[in-house]
């Protein structure tokens, strides 16, 4: 194997600091000594096999330990330069990036049931998430008035993503606790998005009301007659005192007509939200979720095998869900050049994404008959 490892020169490590992003503040000299200190460190050791086996030493993530030691450093106390210049400072930054090199990128504690992110079944589905956030960082604006199922149906899918690198690193159990809270996302999503006018409006306003309830609101006068609007609504409905919390979380489903519930609306998740968004086959999925948010001994003593299909296998389901909706907003915000392309790009891997379904279907009703 070849041990040579090639340092960069200055002017490639000041090209490379501008991709990087290297804060203005930097030391580039310094930084660029401790860069050639730390490659002809790591050279000795590669060398003498003290790790052993070969590593491969990349220049780009040694480069990010060590600018990140240095503001670290720098952070703590805004040590000035004579600081940074002491042997033992230098040495320690070299030490610790090497340590973390080393020890992080190549002997990294790997979970039971950690799987390649390159798998098809990861790797589409992420490229498909990446692509939707990056159109909905442009219309997220973080102002519910204008932008509330853009927001909401951009925390669903970084959920997704969050639950994808739970999987990639063997925490299955902990992607499907994650998948209980978007399934909520979801069911809140569908509901506004199905409803929109006057469900919105009213959810907005619930929002509201749950700043106050908390104390959010600086001015007492209005937290006042936000409280005297909650306990009239709560009247007319004939609610008491003890349901104000579950009236704010949910009282927002008193907005939906001919629902055909009327005034026995429930103010709680499972027979309410989930309920009117007509995703209650899932109750008993959400319901072993939720267990397993709450610690119990499935979290403990599950088959990893088991979760990783169940929860794959339900975040696509939620998947096809939202894009769909997604997508029916892209069009109308979108002009034709815009959705000519993302419909090209839906058809090749949503597509590819539907056979990945399928097969995980089969696999996990083959798990659950070995299982029985």
């Amino acid at each position: 194997m070849n041990n040579n490892i090639i340092i960069l020169s200055k002017e490639q490590f000041i090209n490379l600091g501008k991709q990087l992003r290297f804060r203005e503040w930097f030391n580039i000299d310094y930084l660029y000594d401790l860069y050639v200190d730390a490659s002809t460190s790591a050279k000795e050791i590669i060398a003498q096999k003290l790790l052993g086996r070969y590593i491969p030493l990349n220049p780009v993530v040694l480069i990010l330990y060590l600018t990140h030691e240095y503001a670290f450093l720098k952070s703590i106390k805004n040590y000035d330069d004579n600081f940074f210049k002491r042997e033992e400072v230098k040495n320690k930054i070299i030490s610790s990036s090497l340590d973390k090199y080393f020890t992080n990128e190549y002997f990294s504690f790997k979970n039971e049931g950690a799987v390649s992110k390159y798998l098809p079944e990861v790797s589409t589905l992420t490229l498909f998430l990446n692509f939707l956030l990056g159109v909905l960082k442009k219309y997220s604006l973080k102002n519910p008035k204008d932008t509330l199922l853009i927001d909401i149906m951009q925390k669903g899918f970084l959920m997704m993503k969050a639950m994808l690198d739970l999987i990639i690193n063997g925490f299955a159990t902990e992607a499907f606790s994650t998948w209980r809270t978007l399934h909520e996302t979801e069911c809140i999503l569908k509901i506004l998005y199905a409803y929109q006018g006057e469900v919105i409006e009213a959810y907005l306003r619930h929002m509201q009301y749950a700043i106050a309830f908390r104390g959010g609101l600086s001015n007492q006068e209005e937290t006042d007659k936000i409280f005297q609007e909650i306990k009239a609504k709560m009247s007319s409905h004939n609610l008491k005192s003890k349901d104000m919390k579950k009236f704010i979380e949910y009282g927002y489903l008193y907005a939906i007509k001919d629902n055909g519930l009327d005034e026995n609306i429930k103010l709680n998740f499972r027979d309410g939200v989930e309920k009117f968004a007509k995703l209650n086959n899932y109750a008993k999925t959400y319901e072993m979720a939720s267990e397993i948010a709450h610690s119990s001994p499935i979290l403990f003593y599950s088959r990893q095998n088991y979760f990783y299909h169940f929860t794959l296998l339900n975040v696509y389901e939620t998947f096809f869900r939202m894009e769909e909706m997604f997508y029916g907003i892209y069009q109308k915000k979108s002009s034709s050049e815009e959705i000519k392309y993302y419909s090209l790009m839906r058809k090749e891997y949503l597509q590819e994404l539907i056979l990945i379904h399928q097969k995980e279907l089969a696999v996990f009703k083959e798990i659950n008959q070995k299982k029985s």
